[in-house]
């Protein structure tokens, strides 16, 4: 006999020992048959162990058997199916294999002695011998091994709750060899029941298995919208890594516009005075070339607000400026916050200021260092003095004339006189070598 359970991570299909476990059959049968365990959760997910279910509270303490549905509270629970051990084919491991040897295995899980319900378990691990003897076991795992396995990874918190929850969705009886008991057919739903999340089991406070983001219910224009948003926000982060721009936030500034198509001859000067008409005007670079210093005939013109921005594009856009017909859009360059970053990476690193006049004293705070004296050192090396207010030395001649015309003439001597021109042995000039020209030949 088969039972077929429609999981939120598959289908298990269960085969009962209807022989060794009549009763537990009986019971479990007839409650799949009245839909009894449909929504209910795995609440207990013990990893490579058990994974425990048909609690409809999601509490671990509730639920009732067949003829507790149907007779009232004291008939909630069952007598134990367990064979006496070492005693006849189903007590032992190699007889009727009603141990729990194997992945997969079925048993109630009950409250104490002879205390079943609807409460059971199944396996995730082989050779689980420590409960053996105290659980009725009643059927196996078939098909659907890899449910099992996706439901023994499911992450839980430390009471072997699934974070996301885990129902039995619908139950599908194949093969049924029991009689119904009396009143069982007016318990049979038409139709599979709706799910209700209570509060008291905490499953309203889970994600369901088969949960999905509220993206798909937002109007296609918003989920459109977003996606490219997190696509653009995901760029600029992996552009601000590559150096490509200064920071992941960094936009477009809206107060600026941007001007092509320009000649070279146009200046920085013509474009502010063409562009005051719309208001104030910011800025105005025309962008060069840094090794020649030629326009490359684009600029950046930037108003006070962006409704005079808006103006100037929706008014210049194709105007005759130097025998050049411009074109005009708006800003999209990272231009001007690269500047800005660059100049304050600039003043981070140590930019200063024009130090202390020469002899004034040091500043507040700053004692000059004195640690030389008191270790017998001799002082610290002093920088060379910087100050540019002072000219630049003149060469002097031996005689203390500080003129510079004289110093030159002194050293063209000694160049001179270094490459041979001297009459220190008279022969300077036979020493230097005539270069040859054509015609020289017949010269004698």
């Amino acid at each position: 006999m088969a039972v077929l359970l429609e999981t939120s991570k598959g289908d298990l299909v269960i085969d009962l020992y209807v022989t060794e476990a009549p009763q537990a059959c009986k019971n479990f049968l007839k409650l799949c048959k009245i839909k009894y365990y449909n929504n209910c959760l795995f609440h207990n997910v013990q990893r490579d162990f058990i994974l425990q279910t048909g609690d409809p509270t999601g509490t671990g303490r509730g639920g009732e058997s067949v003829n507790g549905v149907l007779y009232g509270e004291q008939a909630r629970y069952f007598e134990d199916e367990i064979p006496r051990s070492g005693g006849g084919d189903l007590g032992t491991r190699g007889g009727g294999g009603r141990t729990h040897a194997k992945r997969g295995t079925i048993a109630m899980a009950n409250a104490g002695k002879d205390m079943n319900a609807s409460q059971f378990y199944i396996t995730a691990g082989d050779n689980l011998d420590s409960l053996d003897g105290k659980h009725t076991i009643f059927g196996h795992v078939t098909e659907g091994l890899d449910v099992v396995s996706r439901i023994n990874d499911a992450y839980c918190d430390e009471k072997g709750r699934p974070w996301q929850n885990i129902r039995i969705r619908h139950t599908i009886v194949l093969d049924d060899p029991y009689e119904d008991p009396p009143g069982l057919s007016d318990r049979i739903p038409l139709e599979s029941p709706e799910l209700v999340r209570g509060e008291e089991d905490g499953s309203s406070a889970r994600l369901e298995d088969d949960w999905a983001p509220d993206a798909e219910e937002r109007p296609a224009a918003e989920v459109e919208k977003s996606a490219r948003k997190s696509e653009a926000d995901g760029r600029a982060v992996l552009l601000e890594m590559i150096g490509d721009l200064p920071d992941a936030g960094a936009r477009p500034e809206d107060n600026l516009i941007f001007v092509c198509k320009l000649n070279p001859v146009t200046t920085e000067e013509d474009l502010e005075i063409i562009f005051s008409r719309f208001g104030k005007v910011t800025c105005c670079d025309v962008v060069k070339d840094w090794k020649t210093g030629e326009s490359l005939c684009y600029a950046f013109v930037g108003f006070e607000t962006k409704e005079q921005a808006e103006q100037a594009y929706f008014k210049m856009d194709n105007v005759l400026i130097d025998d050049r017909r411009i074109h005009v859009d708006f800003y999209q360059s990272m231009y001007h916050q690269w500047r800005q970053h660059k100049r304050q990476e600039a003043g981070g690193r140590g930019a200063r200021g024009p130090g202390p006049a020469r002899g004034a004293p040091p500043p507040r705070g700053r004692a000059p260092d004195q640690s030389w004296r008191q270790h017998g050192r001799l002082p610290p090396p002093q920088a060379p003095s910087r100050d540019r207010s002072r000219s630049p030395p003149t060469f002097r001649s031996p005689k203390g004339e500080g003129n510079e015309e004289e110093g030159r003439r002194h050293r063209r001597h000694r160049r001179h006189h270094h490459r041979g021109g001297g009459d220190r042995d008279g022969g300077g000039d036979r020493r230097r070598r005539r270069r040859r020209r054509p015609g020289d030949e017949g010269r004698g």
